[in-house]
């Protein structure tokens, strides 16, 4: 793997530019605890010709449990305006260009599904990864589209009972996944952290035990943030980000729950997953149900952030430690 190694004295981040650009692994190095997921798969550490997965099967060829970037789909393929997007867009999957700076990772790509040009710069200081991402817009004619982060969590953050705590006010379940495994009533939605169970009780979306299958959208913030948090204080991991930008987060959950292959009821992962758009099934989808996208302007330049902290606990999480401001550069990109 042509893994980029980014370090500062209390964390180690690892970067493959070759396959998204994804963050692949981040060690905290006093407790010598990883917080990023695996899969118990072998991935292929190459980018695919087309730039575009056909669809789920074919893009977690190359997943690793990391940190991948969607843009400018998440979920889904589709067929948008005579373009493919693929399966979690072309920026989780395609090649980026690196250039160190300052001690700073520095990701460049010109997409070919759409004329956008992106910078992500990457920096690792004391326990806390930053990303900054500014896009450009080079187009004729306004177009929609997703962007958000995949952050999979795992590894030993995920090997022992954990809990989940956020800032959002409300959590709706994805209405078009239902799998056996998930304890949450269809279509339900409420106050995080409760949703209405299957059995007609309620389930605690903050302590989510194996099995345990589910996808939920995050939503009404009075603050963009989340955390994981070991219960034995072991390790914990606290998300920030912009959230101007992303007004929302889904909450993937898929503890040992997916008997299909690759997963074979092995695979311990949750995603926070800070997005534009509360649908996790492609830009087909979102644009069918008429939730928000972003709009981008002919000349658009847009930037966002988002920030990991990991560190060793002290109790429940109720707060995050700092939020990024809004980095939104030009009004000419807004939702749609």
């Amino acid at each position: 793997m042509s893994t980029v190694t980014l370090d500062s004295p209390l964390l180690q981040v690892a970067v493959n530019p070759q396959v998204g650009g994804t963050i692949t692994a981040v060690y905290h190095k006093p407790t010598g605890l990883s917080v990023l997921g695996t899969v118990p798969w072998q991935n292929i550490d190459a980018p695919l010709a087309s730039l575009a997965a056909r669809d789920e099967p074919e893009w977690l060829t190359r997943y690793t449990g990391g940190w991948p970037l969607l843009f400018p789909n998440g979920g889904d393929a589709c067929t948008i305006d005579g373009t493919f997007h693929g399966f979690h867009g072309e920026a989780s999957i395609a090649p980026w260009e690196t250039e160190m700076r300052d001690g700073a990772l520095v990701l460049s790509r010109t997409f070919t599904s759409l004329p956008v040009a992106m910078h992500r710069t990457i920096t690792v200081e004391a326990e806390t990864l930053s990303i900054q991402e500014e896009l450009t817009y080079s187009g004729t004619r306004p177009v929609d589209v997703m962007w958000g982060h995949h952050p999979t969590f795992g590894s030993d953050l995920l090997a022992r009972p954990f809990e989940v705590t956020c800032g959002a006010r409300n959590v709706a379940a994805e209405v078009q996944y239902d799998p056996p495994d998930s304890p949450i009533a269809q279509a339900a939605h409420g106050a995080w952290p409760t949703l209405t169970s299957k059995s007609g009780g309620s389930v605690d979306l903050a302590n989510p035990r194996s099995p345990w299958a589910s996808v939920a959208y995050l939503s009404g913030f009075d603050a963009p943030w989340a955390a994981i948090r070991r219960l034995d204080d072991a390790i914990a991991v606290l998300l920030t980000w912009d959230g101007a930008r992303f007004p929302c987060a889904w909450l993937w959950y898929e503890l040992a729950a997916t008997p299909d292959a690759p997963w074979n009821g092995r695979t311990h992962l949750v995603g926070i997953e800070p997005n534009t758009t509360p649908c996790a099934l492609g830009l087909g989808e979102a644009m069918a149900r008429g939730v928000p996208l972003l709009r981008l302007e002919p000349g658009a330049s847009v930037s966002a952030g988002i920030a990991l902290n990991v560190f060793k606990p002290a109790g429940t999480i109720l707060h995050g430690l700092h939020d990024l401001p809004s980095r939104t550069t030009n009004e000419r990109a807004r939702p749609s």
